[in-house]
């Protein structure tokens, strides 16, 4: 059997954006509760890293998964939104969700 290449693989594709940890985590808590500042996600994800995080929402955004929205400029403050992009991630989050219920106890 012949090797895909993984760059036309559309899972490995996906995988590039959304499969480091924590990942995931940062989308579910978009999707549940919208506009999130980085202290709001920083707190709702226990055990988590601020390096990880700003490094996961650098990533994102870099991919179009989120946009960094400045709501205060003096001092500077920003809140991390879903794209449209990222909203249709929803129902790959849910799946995973549907799973973690019905198999992981």
């Amino acid at each position: 059997m012949q090797k895909q290449d993984t760059a036309d693989c559309p899972v490995a594709r996906t995988l590039s954006v959304i499969g480091s940890s924590w990942t995931c985590l940062i989308l579910r808590e978009l999707l549940m509760h919208g506009a999130r500042r980085f202290q709001d996600l920083q707190d709702s994800l226990d055990g988590i890293a601020p390096t990880t995080l700003s490094e996961r929402l650098r990533t994102l955004e870099r991919n179009g998964v989120v946009e960094r929205r400045f709501y205060s400029m003096n001092p500077p403050r920003a809140e991390y939104v879903l794209t449209v992009k990222g909203r249709d991630l929803g129902p790959i989050v849910g799946a995973m969700r549907n799973w973690g219920r019905k198999y992981a106890h």
